[in-house]
């Protein structure tokens, strides 16, 4: 008798049961590969010009300064719009935006800056925009931000922006500028 031969009494029951075994190690193996991440779908951010900063109740989305630069630097005694939605996040508690400030000149804020209870505020009109997107229904206001430059700004850099509310405080943001939708004009030789 061989000490080292030991046979289960089926002909290739040992070749079976190690087949069956490396399957079941494979498929725990590659059935865990994706366990724990996140789709890169789950996270996607939707494409936009602007920054965001969410704070308290209040959501600010697509924060930009809007102008169109055609030398090195928009030059300080200019004035430029500043574009932005807010979101108040509350059912039950309206809010109203109280002032804007930047280190790159003063802010002034004409309009109706109240944020109705789970509702939205437009601050400025997008470029080749006739009015505020959205519907301007009960839940919905609208005012206007322009910016009288005090110092030299560029498109490629980011200015901070302090949004003060009654009721949800500040918050600072880095505000970039978007050039807008507008074609320059391209010389035509006849």
């Amino acid at each position: 008798m061989n000490r080292f031969k030991i046979r289960l009494g089926l002909p290739g029951f040992g070749v079976r049961v190690a087949v069956a075994g490396a399957l079941a190690a494979a498929a725990t193996l590659l059935s865990g590969c994706g366990a724990g991440q996140v789709s890169q779908m789950a996270v996607q951010e939707p494409a936009i010009n602007g920054n965001k900063v969410t704070f308290n109740n209040v959501a600010l989305r697509d924060i930009r300064i809007q102008a169109s630069q055609t030398g090195d630097f928009l030059q300080p005694g200019r004035t430029v719009d500043l574009v932005l939605v807010a979101v108040n996040q509350s059912p039950n508690a309206a809010d109203k935006l109280v002032s804007i400030t930047s280190d790159i000149g003063a802010v002034n804020i004409s309009g109706d800056t109240r944020l109705p209870a789970g509702g939205s505020l437009f601050i400025g009109t997008p470029d080749g925009e006739k009015v505020a997107p959205g519907p301007i229904g009960t839940n919905t206001t609208a005012a206007k931000a322009t910016v009288a430059l005090a110092k030299p700004i560029s498109n490629g850099l980011t200015y901070n922006f302090t949004f003060t509310f009654e009721k949800a405080g500040q918050a600072t943001v880095a505000v970039p500028i978007s050039a807008g939708v507008t074609r320059p004009q391209q010389n035509q030789a006849g």
